[in-house]
């Protein structure tokens, strides 16, 4: 004989028809008997009807709705179950209260209204099929709510009337509901429909149990919390029990016992895709390994605190002891040593009780000091990650702490292959999202926010977009922009903006602050988190510290954060490092060239860097490469550089030299000298009388640079040619010792600096390893895309730093 069980979704008005197709088909190959659980949210119904009887409301309304839902059409006679709800829903009424007796025998109408309407439809549908209250066979001890199974009896009582069942008759048993042996209703507590037909099954000695719910099976974590959960196709009964005595919502550990006594194999089904296999849960293991993320909600951690009671003996002993009294189960309990402490996990609804159960317990304790406090942290969730050898438990605890989620509580199991995290139910949705993309490995996610949609910013975001197809075949790894913004308006996607995001940008973009990008975030509890500053905002570098305290890692191509003041520049490091976040910014100096990243390592690394020179500026390296080698006016060459856009709108704002003074501050603070931008000697390409007015007037004054850069043209030596150098030099080891000179010189030709050409930087690093020989840094310095794909290159660092490197 097969045993199915029917849970309350695949009962709805929108299942009930396939739950009848199913049942019918299974008849056809052989014996079957059905357990089925009240229809969609009835026990929920019959509860809220209860309290709304209790406390004077009006509930004829929705006692109405739930007798139209069960009848629904059906042809159902369900006369003497909506009879005997009107008389004790009356007498609650009247007596404003009602006992758990009373509550037992309301909610057992869901699942004998459900049993009533299986047993018409099929019927209906020519299968022979027999009613069964579940009543007349399991019968239980006296306790009510969550009545213990008389196995013996029970066993007995159910081979008995099973004997008189016709052969190909099918018989349709409640769920959840028992009684004792007087004949008092009893409920079989928390998913006590799926213990009845494990039940079931051991008496009837089946070949299989099968259980249908609203999804395929049981997944690597709640499809509904985490999208990319993956279907479980066969688990042990071993790891079931693990699963289930750790939340999985499908199972209970008391569903598996029975099963597991006979080695019943219980298959896990999807009503609504009946032809998918399932998740088959028998005897053997398919092997070591992670199995699944399971939870617990509706909990609250309890921690008794007291240095007076280190190496006391008989302490755990008193707690469960004062609990036990109460009634209260303890789901997880984990001890400190240094300052004795203990934390509890109870139910939400028992904190309370045993807060003040424990109070009592130690209140002579609390007397002589030794017991210093008893304290509730409500609305946590326990998080278990079934499988997990605490040897390989710091990924996940890594990712987590990068997410800014800290646990309450670490429990291992003493298996050691399970491992337990109380957090608060605030976290839950969040934390496992990055349990399961760390542990699975199903695209390890990374959430960028790109501020900036400008030259570099649209360039930008076009290479992300185009090679996210690539890095996740290649890496497993998805970048996903989730908002875009402007100085004022921000357009967000949960799910990743698209190939047409600049369209979608000025049709639904949205005025914005850092609340409101926080909001979406927590929302939609995205992980993993990098904001992107492809702005020249001095104003935009405000968010930089809000947003490492929101959780965000930071990729700049911004050079004002590093280059402001010190005192800002140490206050940024210091919250990354309380954070534990990282900041990278090698498109600072150079684009898209490696120097920061050499000059860091170098530096870290214990060598004496003496001095670094270079040509920073890509557009004064076209400039002055340019007029060195041709015959041309300086204002014709630099008109040139303006029409090919090589200069800033403004390009003062290249000639004035700051930007080089900048890059060479910031490979300054690399080697940790605590310069101020003032320390910085620039040498101003532009002429006194053209620094002020307007770009226009500017414009039309160029042939003012001629006679000036023609002089010092003519005056070079042979064969030397003019270059704009950052140099950082004197004593690298004392910030008041070292110079920072920003000028035009004249080099050999035949020299690095004399060689460059077009608009590429070069870099001289003097170290004592390298002596006389520089290492020299060279290639493209400018360009909207060279600077882009020197942001994706921090980006991709950064990811790869936060997910696959511990």
């Amino acid at each position: 004989m097969k045993v199915l069980k029917f849970g309350g979704r695949s009962l709805s008005n929108e299942g009930i028809s396939k739950v009848v197709a199913i049942i019918g088909k299974a008849a056809t190959e052989g014996a079957v008997a059905v357990v089925v659980s009240a229809r969609v949210d009835a026990t929920d119904r019959l509860l809220d009807l209860l309290e709304q009887a209790r406390t004077g409301e009006d509930y004829t309304p929705a006692l109405s709705a739930l007798k139209a839902y069960q009848s629904a059409e059906f042809g159902v006679d369900l006369t003497n179950e909506f009879r005997l709800l009107d008389k004790l829903l009356e007498g609650v009424s009247l007596l404003k209260d009602y006992t758990q007796r009373t509550a037992d025998l309301v909610l057992a109408q869901g699942e004998l209204m459900a049993a009533q309407t299986v047993v018409a439809l099929l019927r209906q549908g020519g299968v022979k099929a027999r009613f069964v209250d579940s009543r007349e066979i399991f019968k239980t001890d006296a306790v009510v709510g969550n009545a213990q199974i008389l196995s013996g009896v029970s066993e007995e009582k159910t081979r008995a009337l099973f004997a008189e069942i016709a052969p190909r008759e099918v018989a349709v048993v409640t769920g959840f509901i028992a009684s004792t042996e007087h004949g008092e209703t009893t409920t079989l507590g928390r998913n006590g429909s799926n213990y009845s037909a494990a039940l079931l099954a051991n008496y009837l000695n089946a070949t299989e149990l099968e259980n249908y719910t609203h999804v395929d099976g049981i997944f690597t974590a709640n499809p509904e919390l985490v999208p990319e959960a993956q279907i479980i196709r066969t688990l042990s009964y071993e790891e079931a029990n693990e699963l289930a005595n750790f939340g999985a919502s499908i199972l209970h550990a008391k569903t598996i016992i029975p099963l597991i006594e006979k080695q019943i194999p219980l298959r896990i089904k999807n009503t609504f895709n009946s032809e998918d296999a399932g998740t088959l849960i028998h005897a053997q293991s398919e092997g070591e390994g992670i199995k699944a993320l399971s939870v617990s909600c509706d909990n609250a951690l309890i921690v008794l605190e007291g240095r007076g009671l280190l190496g006391k003996v008989g302490v755990d002993a008193r707690i469960f002891k004062a609990l036990a009294q109460k009634q209260v189960s303890v789901s997880i309990i984990s001890q400190g040593s240094s300052e004795r402490g203990v934390g509890l996990v109870v139910a939400q609804a028992d904190a309370e009780v045993a807060k003040q159960a424990l109070e009592e317990e130690f209140s002579y304790d609390f007397y002589t000091k030794d017991v210093s406090a008893v304290s509730i942290t409500p609305e946590v969730a326990v998080v278990s990650i079934v499988g997990q050898p605490l040897s390989t438990f710091h990924h996940p605890y890594n990712a987590l702490i990068r997410n800014q989620i800290v646990p309450l509580l670490i429990n291992n199991a003493a298996t050691g292959k399970n491992v337990g995290l109380v957090l608060h139910a605030s976290h839950l949705h969040k934390a496992l999202n990055v349990i399961h993309g760390e542990i699975f490995g199903v695209s390890r996610r990374i959430n960028l926010v790109i501020f900036g949609k400008g030259t570099v910013g649209g360039t930008l975001i076009a290479q992300l977009i185009a090679a996210h197809e690539s890095l996740l075949k290649r890496k497993n790894l998805s970048l996903r922009i989730i908002a875009i913004a402007n100085s004022t308006r921000m357009l967000t996607a949960a799910k990743g903006v698209g190939g047409d995001w600049e369209a979608t940008f000025e049709r639904e973009a949205q005025p914005y602050s850092l609340n409101t990008l926080k909001a979406f975030v927590d929302t939609h509890h995205l992980e993993n988190l990098i904001a992107v500053d492809v702005t020249a905002s001095k104003a935009f570098i405000e968010n930089y510290i809000p947003l490492v305290q929101s959780g965000f890692d930071l990729v700049s191509a911004n050079k004002i954060a590093n280059t402001i003041s010190y005192e800002f520049y140490q206050q940024l490091r210091e919250e990354l490092r309380l954070h534990h976040k990282s900041y990278l910014y090698e498109t600072n100096v150079g684009a898209g060239l490696p120097l920061i990243d050499t000059i860091r390592l170098l530096h870290h690394s214990g060598e004496n860097i003496t001095r670094i020179k270079g040509i920073f500026s890509g557009t004064l390296s076209y400039l002055f490469n340019t007029f060195s080698a041709e015959d041309k006016p300086f204002s014709e060459v630099l008109r040139g550089a303006i029409e090919s856009g090589y200069t800033e709108p403004d390009p003062r704002e290249d000639l004035c030299g700051n930007d080089v003074g900048r890059k060479l501050l910031i490979l300054a603070r690399e080697l940790d000298l605590g310069n101020e931008f003032a320390d910085v000697k620039i040498e101003n390409l532009i002429p006194e009388n053209l620094r002020e007015g307007s770009v226009e007037d500017f414009l039309a004054h160029l042939a003012v640079f001629d006679p000036i850069y023609q002089k010092i043209k003519d005056a070079q030596a042979p064969n030397h040619v003019l270059r704009y150098v950052g140099d950082l030099h004197g004593n690298l080891e004392a910030t008041e010792s070292v110079q920072l000179d920003v000028k035009l010189i004249s080099v050999p030709k035949d020299s690095a600096l004399g060689q460059v050409r077009g608009a590429d930087s070069i870099f001289e690093i003097y170290t004592d390893s390298y002596g006389a020989n520089p290492l020299v840094i060279q290639g493209a310095g400018a360009g909207a895309s060279v600077t882009a794909r020197g942001v994706f290159g921090d980006i991709l660092r950064l990811a790869e730093a936060m997910i696959f490197n511990f």
